[in-house]
């Protein structure tokens, strides 16, 4: 009997460009253990992906397997059948039926121009011999057991609350006709109707429709919220115990992966360089890469004033160990202490505000009957804070909470519905045109996407000339030219890259470009939108980090948005957390993830993944050997 599931066996995977072949997974072995669940780890480029994907048999030209096995054996009595010897006919078999994927952006998983109940039950047809009504039938229960949909009981006690405060009788058969009603509305929902956690349930809800063997979840939650994010992973970690599913769970983020693997494999360009069982990885790690993984994310149990990142050990690996400083010391010197905090807020508020904002309300109109307005809904709902010069605001809460209105709001990129927002005290709400463009100088935005915010017909260097040819800055084309080398070297890039493309460059290096961007024109006050949240673990670590030296350089106030506690904490002097368009508490950093006021607060702290580190203060461990960095 064996308990190996899957085995694969040197599996290389090569994509041919017009100048060479590329090595995209170079001779990597791994295990996944029945009943278990495989966590992968790498940054973007890692190779994490092309790996499943070669298991699903989805390598599409310019890609192929090159070499190597993939043994996948069903149940312990089953001879192990090598994946790659298939036909694509045969494969088709195991494809979907056996082994299913999650993929990481459900709404590119799931066609818009069909219901959810069509794509449902297009799957179950597909690999099983049932009529179209056994596979609604089936579609419907899915949906009840990834918890999307309500059960028949809890819809039954929903009718007789219903029938009960409206005064009508209570027949069986029209509870039925009720239940009947809600299962097809559900099923006639297309994806734009759905939340990103729901889109995420109904990708989970068609992967095991076929009730596989083997359940692939390649970054199933890196676009979600935390709280969102902790719901998909209790409800992966239920199903694959409820039904016995093998897993492999593919992330960035170890302290995700810390939180649902068995054991872990760690890959870098291709290539495994660290693999084993959980513990072993997070507490023993051998490879600097996998200490630089750990290490680089903003930790919630302390502050520091500057991040490892991956590139900080992976050089220290060339270098001469006995010449290195001890890390344990150097990172100890990071830290920020209370009174550190205290004396710095302090300090900050001793100056004028530079952002006020007062009793602010902004809503979007609901419209009635022949095009009339009916009434507004109100995303934003009577907030009044201030920031101070040199500050971080850090402003949290899950999506729909207000907070990207908020920052449009206050850029005059929506109207407000009441209250005033003065900036340098100046009431900015009713400002006219020609003072709104020269306040533009002074206001800036990152937006979350950098793809997005850059115009792919652009050079990166006209991408950040184009504030300056708009408000008639550095005038003369030399000195813009000067300027624009100068931001690129500033935010880590290489000044001869301003013929370069978007695309040509990775998603860290183009938030780089948006930071160098909103950079151009001197401002005073940036709003960074998410601006981190797509970005892999590592790279984050080097925004964040540069975000932080261009607010010491330049004196620069940064309200900071984000759903990631952690990564608000270690950015910011101030928290203020969002709820339904309204301010549930403003404090200092430490006192509202110490001592939150708020339940929900309370909730966004909880659903952190957090590293066991966090809870077991590994780093005051006295054996050097023990330490996890």
């Amino acid at each position: 009997m064996s308990d190996t599931v899957l085995d694969v066996r040197n599996l290389t995977v090569e994509f041919a460009t017009d100048l060479s072949l590329v090595t995209a997974v170079d001779r990597i072995d791994f295990q996944l253990k029945r009943g278990k669940t495989l966590g992968i780890v790498g940054e973007s480029g890692s190779g994490k992906s092309v790996s499943s994907l070669a298991i699903m048999g989805l390598i599409s030209n310019p890609g192929k397997v090159t070499e190597g096995e993939i043994c996948f054996q069903k149940t312990t009595e089953a001879e192990p059948i090598d994946l790659l010897s298939l036909k694509p006919q045969q494969m088709r078999h195991y494809r979907g039926n056996k082994i299913a994927m999650i993929f990481q952006e459900p709404m590119s998983a799931l066609n818009p121009v069909y219901t959810i109940g069509f794509q449902l039950t297009e799957a179950i047809l597909l690999h099983q011999n049932v009529t179209q009504e056994q596979a609604r039938e089936q579609a419907i229960s899915l949906l009840q057991e990834v918890k999307l949909f309500p059960t028949n009981e809890q819809l039954e006690q929903q009718y007789l609350e219903e029938t009960e405060k409206k005064g009508r009788n209570r027949a069986n058969l029209k509870i039925l006709d009720y239940i009947k009603q809600r299962k097809q509305a559900m099923l006639d929902r297309y994806p734009h109707q759905l939340s990103g956690g729901q889109l995420q349930r109904v990708t989970i809800a068609m992967a095991i429709s076929c009730d596989p063997v083997i359940l692939i979840a390649d970054e199933p939650t890196t676009a979600l919220d935390v709280t969102v994010q902790a719901t998909i992973l209790d409800l992966l970690q239920e199903l694959c115990t409820k039904r016995g599913m093998s897993t492999i769970f593919i992330s960035h983020d170890l302290s995700v992966i810390a939180n649902i693997a068995d054991d872990i494999v760690v890959m870098r360009k291709g290539k495994i360089v660290e693999k084993g069982e959980k513990n072993q990885i997070l507490f023993h790690p051998q490879h600097p890469y996998t200490q630089g993984l750990l290490a680089c994310r903003p930790p919630l149990d302390e502050r520091l004033k500057y991040l490892l990142t991956v590139s900080d050990f992976i050089e220290e690996e060339q270098e001469d160990r006995d010449s290195k400083p001890d890390r344990e010391e150097t990172r100890e010197s990071q830290i920020v202490t209370p009174e550190e905090e205290k004396q710095r807020l302090s300090q900050l508020q001793e100056q004028k505000p530079l952002l006020s904002v007062e009793k602010l309300s902004v809503g979007f109109p609901r419209r009635g009957m022949f095009g009339r307005t009916k009434e507004y809904f109100m995303a934003v709902h009577d907030l009044s804070f201030e920031v101070y010069p040199g500050e971080t605001l850090g402003l949290v809460g899950e999506s729909g909470c207000g907070k990207s209105t908020l920052a449009r709001t206050i850029l005059l990129l929506i109207p407000a519905y009441a209250g005033k927002i003065r900036f340098e005290g100046k009431d900015i709400i009713n400002i006219d045109q020609e003072s709104l463009r020269k306040l533009r100088q002074d206001m800036q935005i990152v937006f979350q996407n950098p793809y997005n915010s850059l115009n792919p017909r652009m050079t990166i260097g006209k991408a950040i000339v184009e504030p300056m040819v708009i408000h008639q800055t550095e005038t003369k084309p030399n000195q813009r030219n000067e300027r624009v080398k100068y931001l690129l070297n500033r935010v880590g890039l290489n000044a001869e890259w301003t013929n370069r493309y978007p695309h040509e460059l990775s998603g860290g290096q183009r938030q780089r470009v948006c930071i160098a961007r909103a950079l151009a024109l001197n401002p005073k006050f940036i709003i960074c939108d998410e601006s981190v949240s797509a970005l892999d673990v590592s790279v984050q670590a080097q925004v964040l980090n540069l975000l932080k030296e261009l607010q010491e350089e330049f004196n620069l106030t940064y309200i900071f948005i984000s759903h990631d506690l952690s990564v608000v904490n270690f950015m910011s002097d101030r928290i203020m957390v969002m709820n339904q368009g309204k301010i549930e508490e403003i404090d200092a950093a430490r006192r509202i993830l110490e001592d939150p006021n708020t339940d929900y607060t309370r909730t966004l702290i909880d659903s952190i993944p957090k590293f066991p580190h966090e809870q077991d203060d590994l780093f005051k461990k006295t054996d050097k050997k023990d330490k996890i960095v």
